[in-house]
């Protein structure tokens, strides 16, 4: 990875001579932070819901050299901490991940879930240092989308800069949807929410929308809603007493659908 003042140096030499892209994803390869071989976004099955779809894009094989590689993370480890050097973004390949944020207080606040297509590393843009920490909740992997590449590439292809701006606008939506359950919503309507959300972008990866486990423990569940451990249990089990869903340790089961929106959109 490159510091501040390397990046900046390597950006003015790249926007002088430029070089076929190919050439600089080979260069690229040779970082030691990336492990393993990269596969065809063409083919990827996650390309209808990636952050970098190059059916959108229409330019495939400039995506496959942007996509240098993928990296393994093993359940509990960081994909980066908060104060790493910023150097690339990343897409969920396979797994789920979890963001920490540090509070002014020293406590941890988890502020995001991450899955299969979305887009980690944004927070890193701004400061040149990624500004939270993000662990896997299992063992799962990303492609690794070096950040000086990926400038450049958009600058090149009109298309590659429209997707830039889209899967960043699609990050701070997100933001922005979790700021609203903590700001306007009840625990009910917040718990509600969440599974209605998971079951959204599971059924968007074509897997069941009414029948999935929850990787994060109740505790994470409840420092990302803005609620204690027992406040989040006590409500599936009242959900669940409802009628409303089915729990078994980690598996979620929604029994009625209408039933859980109802109850979500309370304070719309």
């Amino acid at each position: 990875m490159f510091g501040a003042s390397e990046r900046a140096s390597a950006r003015d030499a790249m926007s002088k001579t430029p070089m076929p892209i190919s050439v600089r994803a080979e260069t690229m390869k040779r970082s030691p932070a990336v492990r393993g071989t990269s596969s065809s976004c063409k083919n990827c099955t996650l390309r209808s819901v990636c952050s970098v779809n190059p059916d959108e894009l229409a330019c495939s094989r400039q995506m496959d050299d942007l996509i240098l590689g993928y990296r393994h993370v093993k359940k509990g480890e960081a994909l980066y901490r908060v104060g790493d050097v910023f150097g690339n973004l990343y897409a969920v390949r396979t797994g789920s991940y979890k963001k920490v944020t540090l509070l002014a207080d020293g406590r941890e606040q988890v502020t995001g879930f991450y899955v299969s297509g979305e887009l980690l590393g944004a927070d890193g843009i701004s400061t040149d240092h990624y500004a939270s920490d993000v662990i896997a909740l299992e063992d799962s992997s990303v492609c690794v989308m070096p950040f000086d590449l990926l400038e450049l590439l958009s600058r090149e292809v009109k298309a590659v800069q429209h997707n830039v701006f889209r899967m960043l606008s699609a990050d701070l939506v997100r933001e922005s949807n979790a700021l609203m359950l903590l700001g306007t919503m009840t625990a009910d309507e917040r718990v509600a929410a969440f599974l209605l959300d998971l079951s959204r972008r599971w059924q968007a990866r074509s897997y069941s929308p009414n029948a999935f486990v929850l990787r994060m423990t109740r505790e994470e569940t409840g420092s990302f809603l803005g609620l204690k451990l027992e406040t989040v249990s006590r409500t599936l089990s009242r959900f669940q007493k409802q009628g409303l869903i089915k729990v078994h340790g980690k598996e979620v089961e929604i029994l009625d659908l209408d039933g859980l929106s109802d109850v979500a959109r309370r304070s719309v």
